[in-house]
């Protein structure tokens, strides 16, 4: 296991039952090197959504214990908030909650010199994804050309 899968695994196993106990969901955590810092990222999320006061408690205790723990080697930033409106889908309960609803896709290369498409979640599997687009066809792709998929969300 790589060092960062590591990390985010452990934070994940802590968080878990911590969060349960809130009746909050763990959404993702992440383990990440952006302009040259590193960021230890825990999203968290409840029915009606999570507000400041959530995110500082959640954020306390996981402090405190990486604190007492101290297994990450790198000088890091703690941030624990909420997925947001962009929240990637990830995990299958976020494919299934989200079935039916119109997402955006992004992928690593273009298909027939297009990047980005739009449509219903028709279907997933472990390996594809299968969107209904405008025109009522099918696209299908495979979860390795996908770079992100998210709700679509209009301003």
């Amino acid at each position: 296991m790589a060092r960062r899968e590591e990390y985010e695994s452990r934070t994940e196993r802590f968080l878990l039952p911590l969060l349960e106990k809130h009746q909050f969901e763990l959404v993702d955590v992440e383990y990440v090197k952006e302009a040259g810092n590193w960021y230890l990222r825990a999203y968290i999320d409840k029915e009606g959504g999570i507000t400041v006061d959530d995110c500082e408690a959640i954020s306390r205790r996981l402090s405190d214990w990486l604190d007492q723990e101290d297994f990450i080697d790198d000088s890091y930033t703690l941030e624990v908030s909420s997925p947001g409106l962009g929240r990637p889908l990830k995990k299958d309960k976020d494919f299934e909650r989200s079935l039916g609803e119109e997402v955006e896709i992004r992928l690593y290369k273009p298909r027939e010199k297009q990047k980005e498409f739009a449509g219903l979640l028709k279907a997933y599997d472990r390996e594809t994804v299968t969107i209904e687009t405008e025109d009522g066809g099918e696209e299908v792709f495979t979860r390795a050309e996908i770079a992100l998929i998210r709700l679509a969300f209009d301003f």
